[in-house]
């Protein structure tokens, strides 16, 4: 039924008194409201952000301002590159297969490939253009053809696993960084997206190390500025645009030790990477040794296994840094035990927990039990809340079967993760 024009209005005069009321109410409290807004971090706000994190753990080892929301810039790059990694994983995708360049992907702004619409090429040039020249037409180019076609719809995509991976403050709109004022991450999304990258798909990190490649008989050469200051470096990404300034994520080695570090928001490449290179210098002179973490297992973390070795020659230096106390950092999802653990066999995934310490606490009790197998402790985001899965990783098929056998009569639940798959089976 229609809404009567006139009544509409004779109950608006009526209410106006009161309305007016409340606005004045309002209006007294505005100095607070304007103090309080003055507070707000918006992805332009003066300042820079950092975090330094520790791959093998997950553990924080400094950060400053990492809970900010930033725009992201060429960053955006890395969730476009880990959704490829999957593809190619998961043997959907390969290397060679060719990708066409619709004229969007072809008309987008540099740093470019210079494609031309109509052209087709590899995945592996898409990504190596991605990681060496931050290719932006390369980007969208593959961000299309993982969207079926549809830059919108893969950016959905990116912000549904951002979400899975338990990065909160991070949307995506686009899956090249190109600005948007709807993208923003904060730096300790970024240092999850990195870590997961680096855990999940090793056998690709070579191609953030790649120092050029060649591309139509032309070199194209790797602008990344920490490969060749700092010794360990392998790369990762960086990124600028005029309202997110310079980005920089790094991951190194030392000492069999991998460390990453993001910087958002810095005012010059400059400085950015100089105070890369500090806070990586502090994290890895810090008093927190990723073995005694991961002494659980009896198990350290072997060069190898951790990331492709890089001779390091330089001096440490040391930087004072904003260290926060325990209760305020964040911890990404933590696994314990050597990566090839982590990448082994069967899993039983014996609940979900509110807290970290439940989960991790109930599958090392398990795990004692047993006398085998690796305590690992995934975070997860459902339905907006994060929680905590318990894991006993690298076990037989019938040693995990055997697990979720004796916890289910306890009214535990309990699921069989396969090798090499991504279902769970119950």
């Amino acid at each position: 039924m229609r809404l009567d024009v006139v009544s509409a209005w004779t109950t608006v005069q009526k209410k106006r008194a009161s309305v007016l009321a409340v606005i004045s109410g309002i209006v007294a409290f505005g100095a607070t409201f304007t103090a309080h807004a003055a507070q707000r971090i918006e992805p332009t706000s003066s300042g820079t952000d950092w975090i330094v994190m520790d791959m093998s753990t997950g553990r924080v080892l400094s950060e400053e301002g990492a809970r900010n929301e930033r725009y992201p810039a060429s960053l955006t790059k890395l969730m476009t590159l880990d959704l490829a990694f999957q593809e190619l994983s998961a043997g959907r995708l390969t290397l060679d297969t060719l990708i066409p360049v619709s004229e969007a992907a072809a008309r987008v702004e540099p740093m470019k490939l210079d494609l031309l619409p109509g052209q087709k090429i590899t995945v592996r040039e898409a990504i190596l253009g991605m990681t060496t020249l931050s290719a932006n037409d390369a980007a969208t180019a593959l961000g299309q053809y993982l969207g079926a076609g549809s830059i919108t719809q893969f950016a959905q995509v990116m912000t549904d696993h951002a979400r899975a991976l338990g990065m909160l403050h991070t949307s995506f709109r686009n899956p090249s960084g190109l600005p948007d004022p709807g993208q923003v991450v904060d730096a300790y999304d970024m240092a999850i997206l990195t870590r997961h990258i680096l855990l999940t798909f090793p056998q690709y990190r070579y191609m953030f190390s790649a120092q050029s490649f060649n591309f139509e008989g032309r070199t194209i050469p790797n602008l990344d500025g920490m490969l060749k200051r700092y010794p360990g470096a392998i790369g990762m990404k960086t990124g600028f645009t005029n309202a997110a300034r310079f980005n920089v994520v790094t991951a190194a080695q030392r000492d069999g030790h991998l460390l990453i570090g993001v910087e958002l928001h810095a005012q010059s490449w400059s400085t950015a990477y100089w105070t890369m290179a500090k806070l990586l210098d502090a994290g890895f002179a810090s008093d927190v040794e990723p073995a005694a973490l991961l002494a659980e297992n009896h198990d350290a973390v072997p060069a190898a296994d951790a990331v492709t070795t890089h001779p390091y020659a330089a001096q440490r230096v040391s930087v004072t840094l904003h260290q926060p106390s325990m209760p305020g950092r964040r911890l990404a999802a933590q696994s314990f035990g050597t990566v090839n653990d982590r990448l082994a066999d069967w899993t039983a995934q014996i609940g979900a927990y509110d807290s970290y310490a439940g989960a991790r606490h109930q599958v090392t009790v398990l795990r004692g039990e047993r006398q085998g197998g690796v305590v690992r402790v995934v975070s997860a985001v459902r339905h907006h809340r994060r929680i905590w899965q318990a894991q006993l990783a690298g076990l037989s098929e019938a040693a995990a079967r055997a697990t979720c056998a004796r916890v289910v009569p306890h009214n535990q639940t309990c699921f069989v993760i396969a090798s090499h798959k991504e279902e769970a089976m119950r």
